[in-house]
């Protein structure tokens, strides 16, 4: 039997879209703008990076990174993302939204601008100082995740909130669009200013000096919006969500909201005195009661962003690797070293154009009329249907006149990557669970999907190498190829259509419906055993 609702609660749940919505997602939004922007930029600069630190003389290709350093700059700051996420998942329950929310985004701000810089100018106290930063940028990034989830969970009203919550992700895409044409704008600058020949005609021409410019401030650009937004992330006032039923401050909870909505709000302190202390109410992460209620949610939640992260992260840092296959990047000998990043640049803000920026906006307009599981459901169908048809005629694909044709197959993975599992792993998790442990919920369903992540990053750029030794990147073993990974990822996008039947579909419920915090006993609870059916 439910309770009746707080009405501060009940007030937030059934708010007309107000300014302060709007203002919330902005502020929320900018720090996923710039987690995209951090975590995908490295992918733009690290062939530059090869060829500038680690370039032999008289090579038939330009240099490239090892295969230790290629994963490690890659992958580091997923590693930190991941520890992110527990520790400031959980953080947020205990101190609260607000207070760790300006931690995660000054953390950022500094790390972006760390990154850009080096001790020494040799490769491995560079790679070093770059991974140092990347991680702890990560570790920021990481924070980000459950921290933004929950506070525009818990600002937004019942009607509207999967779209919120969803804008604050799609605002993911921008920054991966933004990091594309940064990369364009900074390579186009100083290609035109220093004109490098291509490799194959001048091996030490190719890469000018000014070339280690390029890279840095591209990774520092990082540091700008999340800076100019720390400033409003403080002005926010904590959740009512976590003041009352966390904090157990009802006053200041009415107080903060009244202010917000501009309404009367009345305190409620012994209805919130009741609700805190009701033993439904106080079950631990690690109970039986945990486990029996919200047990399959979070096994769902973690199960399908870490098999989503697997495909979505794989396609992402591999992409350049997948587009020079189908000559839609011409071979690194051909071009300078700046040549080559405005290359790659323009190919992956293609692709952000036309198919992922795209999907995230149709979730938003759409994920409150569909549901969230409908939309994960089609996006992890269509996501296996496409990967399949790119890999089996891979062959097909990799001739010249088939190649704009396999583009557009590969973007429409992406544009249902995020019309679909990308953006609603994100949002169901921020509602399903009780307050006192959402923020921790969200983190662990996070991290697993960073766990994934790391698998994708790591494992493919090792499994996506030619079978033929002679085609294999500088320093990698041979791989099962691009059309055996294709399939591979297949698998896994079908794995998470199957475990999406675990998540509940929260679509038109307050966050307290959901999580059982508005449950009333009707009967003290007793040793007697629990009858379902009259006698």
């Amino acid at each position: 039997m439910a309770r009746e609702q707080l009405q501060v609660l009940s007030a937030l749940d059934s708010a007309k879209t107000q300014l302060y919505h709007f203002t919330a997602i902005v502020i929320a939004g900018m720090g996923f703008f710039t987690d995209a922007y951090d975590l995908f930029a490295i992918s733009l600069v690290t062939r530059l990076l090869g060829r500038i630190y680690y370039h032999k003389d008289g090579a038939p290709k330009p240099g490239t990174l090892p295969p230790g350093v290629a994963s490690s700059v890659t992958g580091v700051a997923l590693v930190g993302t991941l520890c992110g996420q527990l520790f400031f998942g959980w953080l947020g329950d205990k101190m609260g939204r607000k207070r760790v929310y300006g931690m995660t985004l000054a953390l950022m701000v500094i790390c972006s601008l760390a990154s850009g810089l080096s001790f020494g100018n040799e490769a491995k106290g560079v790679m070093a100082t770059l991974c140092f930063f990347r991680f702890w940028l990560g570790f920021g990034i990481g924070g980000d995740y459950p921290l933004s989830a929950t506070i525009m969970s818990e600002y937004a009203n019942k009607k509207t909130r999967g779209a919120f919550i969803a804008a604050v992700f799609a605002m993911q895409g921008f920054g991966i669009l933004a990091s594309g044409i940064v990369a364009l704008i900074v390579s186009s600058a100083f290609d035109h200013a220093f004109n490098g020949a291509s490799y194959a005609s001048n091996h030490v021409g190719s890469t000018v000096p000014q070339a280690d410019y390029v890279w840095r401030i591209i990774l520092m650009f990082g540091a700008i919006p999340a800076a100019l937004t720390y400033y409003w992330r403080m002005k926010m006032p904590e959740t009512a969500r976590y003041t009352a039923l966390v904090a157990k401050n009802a006053k200041q909870a009415a107080q903060d909201m009244a202010r917000v909505l501009q309404v009367e709000i009345e305190a409620e302190e012994q209805k919130v005195e009741k609700i805190v202390h009701d033993s439904r109410n106080s079950y631990g992460l690690f109970s039986k009661e945990f486990a029996r209620r919200h047990g399959l949610h979070l096994l769902g939640t973690t199960s399908t962003w870490f098999l989503l992260d697997i495909a979505f992260y794989s396609q992402n840092l591999f992409q350049k690797d997948v587009l020079s296959g189908i000559g839609w990047i011409p071979k690194p000998a051909t071009m300078s070293a700046i040549g080559e990043v405005f290359r790659v640049a323009r190919a992956q803000t293609l692709i952000a154009l036309c198919s992922t920026v795209p999907g995230y906006w149709f979730t938003v307009f759409l994920i409150d009329r569909m549901g969230r599981f409908a939309i994960q459901l089609m996006g992890f169908f269509f996501m296996t249907v496409f990967m399949f048809a790119l890999a089996f005629p891979y062959h097909h694909w990799t001739k010249h006149e088939n190649r704009i044709g396999f583009v557009i197959m590969y973007s429409l993975t992406f544009f249902f990557a995020n019309f679909g599992p990308n953006a609603t792993t994100f949002v169901v998790p921020a509602e399903i669970f009780p307050a006192r442990l959402r923020s921790t919920c969200h983190g662990i369903s996070a991290a697993a999907g960073k766990a994934g992540a790391i698998v994708g990053a790591y494992g493919f750029l090792y499994a996506s190498q030619s079978t033929d030794p002679k085609n294999t990147d500088a320093g990698y073993p041979t791989g099962i190829g691009i059309k055996n990974s294709l399939i591979i990822l297949g698998v896994i996008n079908f794995l998470g259509l199957v475990f999406t039947f675990l998540v509940p579909e929260p679509n038109g419920k307050s966050l307290e419906e959901l999580s059982g915090e508005n449950e009333e006993d009707i009967e003290p609870v007793s040793n007697t055993t629990n009858r379902t059916v009259p006698v």
